[in-house]
């Protein structure tokens, strides 16, 4: 097989993004895309969300223990399922810092969504960006069906 080849036929086994270097690739493009989001606030106001996402889908890296995976579930969740996310995930993150029990489930989805960060690495402007986020997370929450209860849940028992 020719470099090339070897070049075009990458897969990162997490998320399934065809990219050169398959995890170490996909792993890049993700730096890259939150470089981005540092750099400008037009950008910026979706970098929960991207993250996120990326976590939802490469688990075994970005939710090890249970305070992460409620992290990132509970964050989703709100983002894609409640109008005022960023307050809702200030009140999850102060229940989150009490240390509560949580168990991280024993099974995961194995498909994680079908877009992934290449969805969002190509985006020509900010409204592009911030579109393909969101369609990226609402594809990634979908994924996640079977956890979703779990999701309302913990929500609920960070805000009562």
């Amino acid at each position: 097989m020719s470099t090339s080849e070897n070049v075009t036929s990458d897969v990162c086994e997490d998320c399934g993004a065809s990219v050169a270097g398959g995890r170490d690739g996909c792993l890049k493009l993700f730096e890259e895309v939150i470089a981005r989001e540092f750099s400008d606030y037009r950008y910026g106001r979706v970098h929960r969300l991207t993250v996120d996402a990326y976590s939802l889908q490469h688990p075994d890296k970005y939710m090890r223990s249970g305070k992460s995976f409620a992290a990132h579930l509970t964050g989703m969740c709100a983002a894609v399922e409640h109008e005022d996310a960023p307050a809702l995930n200030q009140t999850i993150q102060k229940w989150l810092s009490t240390n509560p029990q949580v168990e991280k489930p024993a099974r995961l989805p194995e498909r994680r969504g079908d877009l992934n960060i290449t969805h969002i690495h190509g985006a020509e402007d900010a409204d592009a960006h911030v579109k393909r986020v969101g369609e990226w997370a609402r594809d990634v929450w979908g994924a996640w069906a079977e956890h979703h209860d779990l999701a309302r849940r913990l929500i609920d028992e960070a805000t009562s």
